[in-house]
């Protein structure tokens, strides 16, 4: 989701920040504040974080939202911890109690073998309380005017799900998943398995790829910077190609970067051209996301207009 602010002072500021987004704060709102902080003109987010939950939010600014599409399918860690003995109306503590059930004993051999029906290629139902559209009405707003709401289920890729901790009503995990996948529906579903319900009460996202070990900036350490000037405050924003570091890249020279630039097609031997690159100048800045067919003729999905040395 992007936000664009014409604000005084406003600048076309390029680029990716990690920011660490707080506890109790919207994405939206951890957005808005990135933006002021750094006068940035133009900027979108990369997926949202519910309030809840804290951790990595990139935010890209500029040119950089071009590359929030790709971002947002990316494969994703989280830190989750999950309460057992009780359902919510949201999955979450943020919900009223649906219903209250005894925990049972329960080993970790017992636990492993739930953990182990969730992993790999599943099938999980949103929770109500989402921002899934509907007849193109976010879901959320249809469950709390009280409509009879249910979210189809869809597959979800779980990569890796582990104990790390464990409590006599609270489990806490390590779960690597492809895009699209709810945490808080994956703590419903492990608590009907161990057959005492459960739902979300921590979140963390840990990574998200490229990013897969983060340097976060808070929005008091940004506040920080940016007292001290742009050129401190632009520390904490990553270059476009630090988003695309999981893409194979061609590297054109001058006549070929000027005819991307200009939107026009071009031809790369076909046995030197990967099916999906990024696609840099010979200044160095980051041209297109392109397609390769196997001819090597190359198809832009997506171009950028940045200036030198970006």
């Amino acid at each position: 989701m992007s936000r664009r602010r014409h604000r005084p002072g406003a600048r076309d500021l390029h680029g990716i920040v990690l920011l660490d987004k707080p506890l109790g704060m919207s994405s939206n709102k951890a957005l808005q504040m990135t933006m002021a902080i750094l006068r940035a003109a133009k900027g979108g987010h990369t997926g949202a974080l519910d309030p809840l939950a804290t951790g990595l939010l990139p935010l890209c600014l500029g040119e950089g939202t071009k590359l929030a599409g790709s971002l947002l399918g990316s494969r994703k860690a989280y830190l989750a911890e999950c309460r057992l003995g009780a359902t919510t109306t949201t999955a979450d503590l943020e919900g009223e109690i649906v219903e209250r059930r005894p925990v049972p004993a329960l080993d970790e051999a017992t636990i492993e073998a739930v953990l182990a029906t969730l992993r790999g290629r599943i099938v999980q139902v949103p929770p109500v309380y989402s921002a899934l559209k509907q007849h193109g009405e976010p879901l959320y707003l249809k469950a709390r005017r009280g409509e009879a709401v249910q979210a189809p289920p869809r597959e979800v890729q779980i990569d890796r799900l582990e104990l790390v901790s464990r409590s006599d009503d609270s489990l806490t995990l390590h779960v690597e998943c492809g895009s699209g996948t709810y945490i808080r529906s994956l703590a419903v579903d492990l608590g009907e398995r161990l057959g005492c319900g459960a739902h979300l009460t921590a979140l963390r996202r840990l990574w998200v790829e490229p990013f897969l070990e983060p340097a976060m900036v808070t929005l008091d350490e940004l506040r920080d910077a940016a007292g001290q000037g742009d050129e401190a405050a632009d520390r904490w924003v990553r270059p476009l190609s630090a988003g695309v570091a999981n893409w194979p890249v061609l590297h054109l020279d001058a006549a070929a970067s000027l005819a991307v630039s200009r939107g026009h097609q071009i031809a790369w031997p076909a046995d030197q051209a990967p099916a999906r690159s990024a696609v840099f100048a010979a200044d160095g800045r980051l041209l297109a996301l392109v397609d390769c067919d196997e001819q090597g003729r190359v198809r832009i999905l997506r171009g950028f207009n940045l200036p030198a040395a970006m």
